[in-house]
Order: structure tokens, then C-alpha cells, then sequence
């Protein structure tokens, strides 16, 4: 019996080796998406949107905090000419300010950075739908990603899709720019 086992399964084996099995090319590549997000308009239209926007706002907390460090300068030659209970009050006010400046600071810091991370994850997810729908129509099995979180410790130059890529969010972006100014 346990023969006839060993020979049935070494037939199938046998059998099984013979038949000529297709095998389909899959077609991959990879995408560097820390050059993908440098190179990306839109991702550099927004980086550029948020430093103006932080450029601004600071600018305005910067007078303030310049204020603030002319009047603390004055404290010093104030206090010797209106005495200590003066000096002591004055003190005090100037560091409840003092701390209400860098508070503010820290606030509009974190403001600016929750906006920007929104925008960016929408960007993000954008540029992921559209490599989706690139990989569909390009007949792509798998598009991989390189960059700072890198999937992919070795590629051929030949797979890195890129560029292209890059000029097709770039030529969709810029068509939809119009667009968006016309609806201001």
C-alpha cells in the first residue's frame, strides 16, 4: 500500500513538472517621492503659501516681542528713579507678558502647522489616487515608492516612472489652476 502511495504521488509529481505553466511578465516600477513633493508645483505651492503665511504672522508677534524688549530695557533705568515697590509691580507685569509673548508665539507656530498638515495630507492622498489611477491605466502590477520612507532598498534606473509622474500632476494641477481662479 505504501508503495502504491509512493508511486501515485511521484506520478503526479511527474506529471505535474510536465505541463508548461505561462508565466505573465508583471509589470512594476517605483516613484521617489521625496523628489516627487520637491518637483511637485502644488506641493510647492503650498509650502511656499505657509511661509509667507508664517513670515506675516511673525512679523506682527515680532513687533510686539520688540516692544516689549525696549520697555524691559527702560525698566531697568525706571526702577532705580520710582523705587522698588514700583520696580516690583513693573517686574511683574512685564513677565506676565513676557510669557503671554512666548505663549502666543507657541500658538501661532502650532496653528500653522496644524493647517499645513491638513493641506498636506490632502495633497498627499491626492497624489496617491492619482498614482492608483496611473498604475490602472499604464497596466502597472505594482508601483512602489522611494524616498523618506523608503519600500524599496534597490530599483533599475528603467522602472523609476518619476518624472512622469511628476509631469502629469504638474500638467493637472496647473489645468485645474484656472479653474480655481475663476471660482474667486
Amino acid at each position: 500500500m505504501k508503495k502504491s502511495l509512493l508511486i501515485l504521488a511521484l506520478a503526479i509529481s511527474i506529471v505535474s513538472c510536465d505541463k508548461k505553466t505561462e508565466v505573465k511578465e508583471v509589470k512594476t516600477a517605483y516613484v521617489d517621492t521625496s523628489e516627487l513633493m520637491k518637483q511637485y508645483t502644488e506641493a510647492k505651492d503650498l509650502e511656499a503659501k505657509y511661509k509667507s503665511k508664517a513670515e506675516e504672522k511673525g512679523r506682527e508677534l515680532q513687533a510686539e516681542v520688540n516692544r516689549f524688549k525696549q520697555e524691559a530695557a527702560g525698566f531697568q533705568a525706571q526702577a532705580q528713579a520710582n523705587g522698588q515697590a514700583w520696580a516690583q509691580q513693573k517686574g511683574a507685569e512685564l513677565q506676565k507678558r513676557e510669557q503671554q509673548l512666548s505663549y502666543a508665539q507657541q500658538q501661532l507656530a502650532q496653528e500653522l502647522q496644524q493647517e499645513s498638515g491638513k493641506e498636506m495630507d490632502s495633497l498627499v492622498s491626492g497624489v496617491k489616487k492619482f498614482i492608483k489611477t496611473y498604475g490602472k491605466e499604464k497596466g502597472y502590477a505594482y508601483i512602489y515608492g522611494t524616498g523618506d520612507a523608503a519600500s524599496i532598498l534597490y530599483a533599475e534606473d528603467k522602472f523609476d516612472i518619476t518624472k512622469d509622474i511628476i509631469k502629469e500632476l504638474n500638467d493637472k494641477y496647473k489645468a485645474a489652476a484656472p479653474k480655481e481662479e475663476a471660482k474667486k
